[in-house]
């Protein structure tokens, strides 16, 4: 090894053992420096070195973390902590693509330009540093690595159906808390993993994601850079994130860093995206699979050769431009603006009149801003610190104990634990760097000490608010001075310090109406800002909420449960209505969004399920002509059309056409033209709003009550009303189109200029009286006349025997097989009287028929004929005209023939006009006989009897 002087560069994708191979090459020498990009990474190689070696020889040095022993042989650093001309036979970069990272680019390109090991130097990332490696380091070997496993894209599933050991990544606290607290309620718990963590406490969630405890990892893009999980599954919640300067959409190559993850070792894994992430083009995701990215051609870089004369001496060598065109001058980082704003400073200024002052100023701008507040406090603490170090030469220790005895309280929620281990990060970097405090052991124990029991108190948070089942309430501080806390329950009820101060109703927060004044103004503006996390946490419910827990209104409102989330408006068509949301402005225009989508697809599913047939109807391409211009006119009338709108269409359709039509389920009504399957409740409901939205009403006719034929009709309702809810006006009541329809069947074998009388199926179909039908026809079109007549009752029966078996058949419409007598050719068709007794075996147990005879029934028949008889009302029906003289009423409900029963109707007896189920009574009349009816054109069934008696 001692021979070996040379620069490796080991390039491939994730999962191919890059940092393995670094640390078992360091080991292999006397001395090795790692560095690595983050310091969760950081401490995980640490831990492995040590338990390959030892403590004793091996040294932990990050920016707020540092493990020095005595012997220390191997060192594992951050980037930006590597210490420089340490002269170890080994050095190792990790991730090195992260040269044209914006913010921490420079640093890794000034290793990849100046670090160097005095036996070897070994780069390890991606393949697309081939190109500016090959440029800027001379006599670089490369070594290409393979991926141990198969990575694959599965597309866009829901949270919800997230199969377990899955990742779920987002690119903020807000976003990972609100998909860890969904995961909570729907899958039981998550573990929480962010860059913002300490090791300490990341290790603890990790261990118990790895442990099983949970089967769910919620995290940053901080798992993208090299920590091993047990993860088969990585999902994107976001695929664009902030970088400190604005929002942009994530490359290829960082997608693939993170997805990356999934599959360790030689298992397979996949990855896709979740929540309102959209699905990854096919170009992206193919990238990701094969490993092929777009080349780097640019690197960040910042000179290293500062100079530290004066503070403009010191801000113009960090502004030198770089002499490779490849190079691109960094944008001003954290430091630099910190640099220029103590410049500005007078004291500060004043101070740095020598070369040692500027290099401590830019010592102290070097701290970064952890607590990320603002530039002016920070630069304000920065001030501070410097003006203690350049006028004592270290921090006051009883200033430093109270900044940091502030720092030490484990109370409080996830927000204020997460601020304070911040707020400690600043005093650990401080408490690290040399001569800074009179005590750096001390310091740097008593630091790291704070840091612990704060991040054991943010696991401990952590873990109740994202793992327990119960129900957990969103805890926030409210206000920058003064820690306030906030509660809502689950019905809703917000309470801010123990206090009610409103409820929250969808998205929308509703004011205590018992506050007023100031007091009100202030309760509304506490609770607004206590919410602004909540309205993300149910937008983000929202959107996976099932469809079952989504309802529309009569009146074109959302429901989510029972709260109001918006509302239906005309869209550019009937069937594509619009969403307008109800959210609060405070909620921002992301959670606006996220709820106007969601409800944007419960009602374009709920229009495509329950209005099928139309749409099915709208992309027959193989209907053309008369035939898809009366489709269209059936869509837009929402499947339901009054023939009186578009009888000249119906006439010229043909045979053909109709048939295409009816394959969709139209049918050709006598009065309407309609598609059964949307006479259904649901669809109808739905068609009444959508047919209101497009009429501009105010106020929404409601649907009538399911399963009823008949309904009062509504003179104040809208015109079309009665139509679009699936009934027809008649009179004082309306009744549905399809019993209509079959009551128009009924009606096409009556007599309707001669007259006659309601049977008892009209009756029944319409579940009506027969005033109240009388009303209906009336309604229809038809004349109704009164009368009364005598009520006949029905005789007692006789009887049966082989002589009168025949008779008793035709009164019940029944022949002797049970069959019905249904016209003149199942008549012609039946069997002789005496063939048919013969054939109908008698039972034993028939009683004689001298014992069958009802001797009350005879003495009725004998009464005094003297006796007045009972009266019924009756009605005749006419097609929109009064019968000529009356002769037909009187003949139908006035002087009979002797022996002969009424017509049709109650009390019905027996008689020729009875000969068979479906005759009509012979007619004695001078008019000539009636022609034979023509087909209707609308009836398949007489098409087809028209069409077999044409081939006959």
């Amino acid at each position: 090894m001692a021979g070996e002087e040379r620069v490796v560069a080991v390039l491939g994708p994730t999962n191919t053992g890059k940092t393995t191979y670094a640390i078992e090459r360091m080991l292999g020498h006397r001395t090795g420096v790692i560095g690595l990009p983050l310091r969760l990474l950081a401490r995980e190689v640490y831990d492995r070195i040590v338990a390959l070696r030892g403590p004793s020889v091996v040294a932990l040095v990050t920016g707020e973390e540092r493990i020095v022993p005595p012997r220390t042989q191997y060192w594992v650093c951050t980037v930006e902590a590597m210490p420089d001309g340490m002269g170890c036979d080994f050095l190792a970069v990790d991730e090195i693509q992260l040269c044209a990272d914006p913010e921490r680019g420079h640093v890794f390109t000034d290793r990849l330009l100046r670090a160097r090991g005095l036996h070897e130097t070994v780069f390890l990332g991606a393949d697309t540093m081939r190109g500016p490696i090959r440029e800027l380091v001379p006599g670089v070997q490369f070594v290409q690595r393979e991926r141990m496993s198969d990575l694959t894209y599965i597309g866009q599933k829901k949270i919800s159906r997230m199969r377990p050991r899955s990742a779920i990544v987002g690119f903020s606290v807000e976003n990972v808390y609100a998909i860890a607290e969904l995961i909570r309620r729907q899958k039981g718990g998550a573990a929480v993993v962010m860059g913002a963590l300490s090791p300490r406490t990341r290790n603890a969630q990790v261990e118990m994601y790895q442990n099983g405890e949970v089967d769910y990892l919620v995290a940053t893009d901080a798992i993208g850079m090299g920590l091993n999980l047990d993860v088969d599954h990585v999902a994107f919640s976001a695929l664009s994130k902030f970088d400190g300067r604005r929002m942009r959409v994530l490359a290829p190559n960082e997608l693939a860093q993170i997805a990356g993850r999934a599959g360790r070792g030689m298992k397979n894994g996949t990855f896709g995206v979740t929540g309102e992430a959209r699905p990854l083009d096919d170009d992206v995701a193919r990238a990701i699979t094969d490993h092929r990215f777009t080349p780097l051609k640019k690197l960040n870089w910042r000179n290293h050769a500062l100079q530290f004369g004066s503070i403009d001496r010191l801000i113009a060598s960090l502004e030198a431009p770089p002499q490779d065109e490849i190079l691109v001058r960094a944008r001003e980082s954290d430091d630099l603006g910190a640099l220029r704003a103590l410049g500005q400073v007078a004291e500060v200024f004043a101070r740095c009149t020598d070369g040692p002052s500027v290099r401590l100023l830019w010592d102290v701008c070097r701290i970064p801003d952890f607590r990320g507040i603002s530039h002016a406090e920070h630069a304000a603490l920065l001030e501070q610190i410097f003006c203690y170090l350049h006028e004592d030469g270290q921090v006051p220790q009883d200033w430093l104990a109270r900044q940091i005895r502030r720092i030490d309280r484990t109370d409080g929620d996830i927000d204020a634990l997460s601020k304070r281990l911040a707020f400690i990060r600043t005093w650990t970097y401080v408490a690290q760097r040399r001569g800074w405090t009179g005590d750096e052991s001390h310091w740097r124990n008593e630091t790291r000490s704070v840091e612990d029991r704060l991040s054991d108190a943010l696991h401990e948070r952590l873990t109740q608010r994202f793992v327990d089942r119960r129900t957990s309430v969103l805890l926030r501080r409210l206000g920058q001075k003064e820690a306030m806390v906030a509660e809502v329950s689950n019905t809703g009820e917000v309470t801010v310090e123990g206090e009610f101060v409103g409820r929250l109703e969808g998205f929308r927060f509703s004011q205590d109406k018992g506050a007023g004044g100031a007091e009100a103004k202030t309760i509304k503006t506490v609770a607004l800002q206590a919410l602004a996390p909540q309205f993300h946490l149910r937008a983000d419910r929202f959107y996976n909420a099932p469809d079952t827990e989504i309802d529309f209104t009569e009146q074109g409102g959302l429901m989510w449960g029972t709260d109001a989330v918006g509302k239906l408006v005309a869209g550019p068509d009937p069937l594509r209505p619009q969403v307008e949301v109800f959210v609060d402005d405070v909620a921002g225009p992301e959670v606006a969004q996220k709820v106007q989508r969601r409800l944007q697809h419960f009602i374009d599913r709920k229009v495509a399920a329950l209005f099928e047939p139309l749409m099915n109807l709208s992309r027959d391409e193989t209907l053309t002509g008369l035939a898809r211009g009366f489709a269209f006119r059936m869509v837009e009338a929402l499947g339901v059309l009054p023939r009186s709108e578009v009888a000249d269409e119906v006439k010229a359709l043909d045979q053909d056409a109709r048939g295409a039509l009816r394959k969709h389920g139209i049918r050709f009504g006598q009065f309407t033209i309609f598609l059964p399957l949307l006479l259904k409740p649901a669809p109808t409901r739905l068609r009444l709003v959508l047919w209101s939205l497009t009429r501009g009403l105010e106020e929404f006719p409601e649907a009538p009550p399911p399963g009823l034929v008949t309904i009062p009709s509504d003179p104040t309702a809208p015109a079309g009303a009665d139509t679009m809810s699936g009934y027809r006006i008649a009179g004082e009541r309306a009744i549905r189109i399809d019993m209509l329809e079959r009551l128009a069947d009924m009606l096409r074998s009556e007599n309707t200029r001669s007259g006659f009388e309601a049977s008892a199926d009209m009756l029944s179909i319409t579940g009506m009286t027969l005033e109240q039908f009388a009303d209906l026809m009336q309604g229809l079109g038809y004349k109704a006349e009164k009368g009364e007549r005598d009520r006949v009752k029905p005789e007692a029966p006789a009887a049966p025997d082989a002589q009168t078996a025949p008779e008793a058949a035709n009164e019940t419409g029944e022949d002797a097989t049970g069959e019905d007598a249904g016209g003149e050719a199942q008549a012609a068709e039946k069997p002789p009287a005496d063939a048919a007794v013969a054939e109908t075996p008698v039972p034993d147990t028939e009683a004689p028929a001298e014992d069958v005879a009802d001797p009350d029934a005879a003495a009725e028949n004998t009464k005094d004929a003297s006796e007045p008889a009972e009266k019924e009302v009756f009605y005749t029906f006419t097609w929109g005209r009064q019968n000529r003289g009356g002769q037909q009423n009187q003949r139908r409900g006035g002087d009979r023939a002797p022996g002969k029963g009424k017509p049709k109707g109650k009390g019905r007896r027996g008689g020729p006009q009875d000969a068979g189920k479906g005759q009509r009574a012979q007619k004695f009349s001078a008019r000539p006989p009636k022609q034979e009816k023509k087909i209707d054109p609308d009836n398949p069934f007489a098409a087809a009897l028209m069409g077999l008696k044409d081939n006959k």
